[in-house]
């Protein structure tokens, strides 16, 4: 079989080593890391290994450090309230396994939640003898609002913590946290934000969100090298956030930095290179368009809502959410199927669209019943033409099932 005649990207996929042979429409799943910024992860490389010891316990404080300042500017924060973290699950991880859970409390999520951190939650509810409560969330949905009186009206006396993606990961929603967080602390009850996908595709401020704890990764929306991500932890709620990994810094005597600092800053020997390359991407990024970081948030924005229309009309579909809760994902809903999926768990439709039409794109079957959900998630290096593509395949493949 001949294979099809692909769609070109855009002029800015230069800047990128994607496969000119696959159609990359799958930019959420683990982001995409430009030539500029893993050439600068190869000098820190070679940087660490011309003198290892000199470059961990010498310079290594003081580049993280330089680091978290920039970082703590682009999100809004104080860089004292940082700590860097491999992913936003690890994020999630270390801040459920830090509290003091006690029998009987609520741990409230939504059933949008990104399995990974529902999977911490309930581990951490079976371990303590608490409870999750489920704030079901409609999918069409109308707007935000929903999404606040259903939160609400699950939250409790008992409610310890909210857990919430900033953006979904299974339907690319943008959930109103800047409502949720202050109307849940006027109850006593603080919110945990997995911000997976949100550095980079939103603009953040993280000191006036005020949420006790947020987590959100670099290598997605900030396309840094992966393994690097953020958590931000309000000062009142450090003292008891603990790394996964406790190492030098819990019986360190210095009086010069937090212990908060002195824990998360070393947690064993790991490769530190993906942190030390966020200035450069962003550097890069904001200089890719005129307008800087909010021209590229906008232009993204703008390409999913014009993908997401591409695809609606070629399955005949409405819009299942208002284009004020998204960002740079968007899911449509596909017809329902019984067909099993791989072991690995790969919907047959996604198999198909790439061993046939040469296409990247993720295709879901979500928890919630007779769901089932192509999303995309555009990056500057992908070209409308792209979007049509796969509106065209889909409609043939769906055609002939």
């Amino acid at each position: 079989m001949s294979r099809p005649s692909l769609p070109s990207p855009s002029p800015f996929a230069r800047h990128w080593d994607l496969d000119p042979e696959i159609v990359f429409l799958n930019h959420g799943s683990f982001g995409a890391c430009p030539r500029v910024v893993l050439a600068a992860q190869d000098e820190w490389r070679r940087r660490l290994e011309r003198e290892p010891v000199r470059f961990m316990h010498r310079d290594l404080e003081g580049r993280l450090d330089a680091v978290r300042a920039r970082l703590a500017a682009f999100v809004g924060a104080d860089a004292d309230d940082l700590a860097f973290v491999p992913n936003a699950t690890a994020g999630v991880n270390t801040v459920l396994r830090s509290l003091p859970l006690q029998p009987g409390d609520e741990l409230l999520v939504t059933d949008h939640e990104y399995n990974a951190c529902r999977n911490a939650l309930d581990f951490v509810a079976a371990r303590a003898g608490a409870r999750v409560v489920v704030a079901p969330l409609p999918f069409p949905i109308a707007g935000a609002d929903e999404v606040v009186d259903r939160v609400l009206a699950r939250a409790t006396a008992k409610t310890a913590l909210l857990l919430i993606d900033h953006v979904t990961s299974p339907t690319g929603l943008v959930m109103p946290v800047e409502r949720l967080v202050p109307a849940l602390r006027e109850r006593g009850i603080e919110t945990l934000i997995d911000g997976a996908h949100a550095p980079g595709m939103l603009p953040l401020d993280l000191g006036r969100l005020g949420a006790a704890y947020y987590t959100g990764n670099c290598h997605k929306w900030l396309c840094t090298p992966k393994g690097s991500a953020l958590l931000h932890v309000r000062r009142d709620r450090q003292a008891a956030i603990r790394p996964l990994a406790i190492s030098h810094g819990a019986n360190s005597t210095r009086s010069d930095r937090s212990r908060f600092r002195l824990e998360f800053d070393f947690t064993g020997t790991d490769d530190v290179t993906p942190f030390l390359c966020i200035p450069t991407a962003l550097d890069f990024l904001a200089g890719l368009l005129p307008g800087g970081f909010a021209a590229l948030q906008q232009h993204n924005h703008d390409l999913a809502l014009r993908g997401r229309a591409l695809l609606c009309e070629a399955l005949g579909r409405a819009a299942p959410a208002p284009a004020a809760m998204l960002g740079s994902l968007a899911a449509v809903e596909l017809p329902c199927s019984d067909a099993p999926t791989s072991a690995l768990g790969v919907d047959p439709l996604q198999a198909r669209l790439y061993d046939a039409h040469r296409i990247e794109v993720p295709v879901m079957r979500w928890t919630q019943p007779k769901h089932r959900l192509v999303r995309i998630s555009p990056q500057l290096y992908n070209d409308v033409a792209q979007y049509a593509y796969l509106a065209e395949a889909l409609r043939q493949e769906l055609a002939s099932a």
